[in-house]
Formats: C-alpha cells, structure tokens, sequence
C-alpha cells in the first residue's frame, strides 16, 4: 500500500489542481508522469450539461479512433450460416446462436463488444438484464445491429469505440495508451470530443460540455480548458 501511495504522489506531484491545462498540456502530463510496469490506458472523462433519465437528453455513439485504442479487442457475434462464416472471416473471436446465449447465461462474458444481426435480436433481447448494465447490448443506433457484419467487426477491431452518457451526465472512454505519441493521443482525443459534441441532444439546453478531464489508468486527472479539446 506505501508503495501505491508513493507512486500515486509522484503521480500528482507538479499538478495544478485549481488549473485548467491546455489539452496539449495535459496530454503532455500524462504521459511525463505515467510509470506504471504496463502500457496505462489514457481515458478522456467528459461532464455534459444533460439528464439522461430524459429519452431527448441522452448522448451515446460509436466513433473510429484514427491511431486505434492500443487495445485488443474481443468481439462476439451473434449470427447463422453465411453471417456466422462472415463473422469468422472478419476475425469475430465467438460466433454463435443459442449456444453463445446459453454461454452467456452460464456467466462467461469473454469479450469486450457484441454484434447481432438484426434477425438474431429477439435471442439477444434474452440477455437484456446481463448485457445491458455491462454497455454490451447490441443497437443499431452504434452500429453493432447489422447485416454488414464484416464491416462491424472491423470497425471493432479497428479502434471503434462506444459512448454512452451515465447518470451523472458524465461520458467516460479509453481514447489510446500512454505510449501512444502526444500527436495521435490528441487525433484520437479531437476525434472522440468531435463525435460527442455532433450527439449533441435536442433536450440540452445550457452549457453542452461543462467539463473535460483526462488521465492515465493509474494517473491523477488533469483539468482541461474545454475549448481546447472541441
């Protein structure tokens, strides 16, 4: 524990915390005091000026991340006969039907997103109370409810990465690793804040985005300008 806290205080150590850094600075920051033995994960937090519990109030999305998350990402689909051979094609690392719900049910979720073709959705709306809370419950409105199923996992494999707004009217999202240059870090960063702000809801009324933060898996938050990260 000694040894956590001392890294989490080097950490901080030069931070500002009544400051609001330029992105370019904060990325900076990141990633001059990430030292944790793995490649950290760098995540953007977003504080929007909406309540979700309103259905014109509620921000989700998919957005392609030009340098890719860093991350790999396991992707299951459920599909049937040529779909199912589609979906392997494309590098889908669990395809299946009823077996894949049976799989889930029994509690094994090994993987990180979950595409459907639109006829398996009645199967997949089974798994609703499962896949929903864990942001893995597929939708046509992100692009994983689809018959291009080559094209979805691609895209999941290539650096796709979903939003969802919570509660507190707060978007959170790994935007690429700290070994990532400052230049892609900040693409990939525009490119997220970019797709955020195009969601905007017709319900926001105020200030859109109130708030931006970024951060490195073991890091200390950096405040950002938000001007400087649309």
């Amino acid at each position: 524990m000694a040894k956590i806290a001392k890294k989490v205080a080097a950490g901080r150590e030069g931070l500002d915390r009544t400051k609001l850094y330029s992105l370019e600075e904060a990325v900076k920051f990141v990633k001059s005091k990430a030292s944790a033995k793995f490649d950290e994960t760098v995540e953007i937090a977003m504080n929007l000026g909406v309540d979700p519990r309103h259905a014109d109030q509620m921000v989700r999305g998919v957005v392609n991340l030009p340098n890719g998350t860093g991350k790999t990402v396991r992707v299951a689909v459920f599909a049937r006969g040529a779909k199912a051979d589609e979906a392997k094609a494309a590098g889908a690392d669990i395809v299946g039907a009823e077996d894949l719900l049976e799989t889930i049910q029994g509690g094994k979720l090994d993987f990180d997103r979950c595409i459907a073709t639109p006829d398996m959705m009645p199967l997949v709306g089974r798994l609703g109370k499962i896949l929903g809370p864990r942001n893995l419950m597929p939708n046509p409105k992100v692009g994983t409810v689809t018959m291009d199923v080559k094209g979805a996992v691609g895209a999941a494999k290539g650096g796709a990465v979903e939003y969802r707004v919570e509660k507190a009217g707060i978007i959170h999202a790994g935007i690429g690793k700290v070994s990532f240059s400052e230049e892609a870090l900040l693409q990939n960063i525009k490119a997220f804040t970019d797709a955020v702000v195009k969601s905007k809801p017709a319900g926001a009324k105020g200030t859109y985005v109130k708030k931006v933060a970024v951060s490195s898996t073991m890091g200390a938050g950096v405040h950002v300008e938000p001007g400087t990260a649309l």
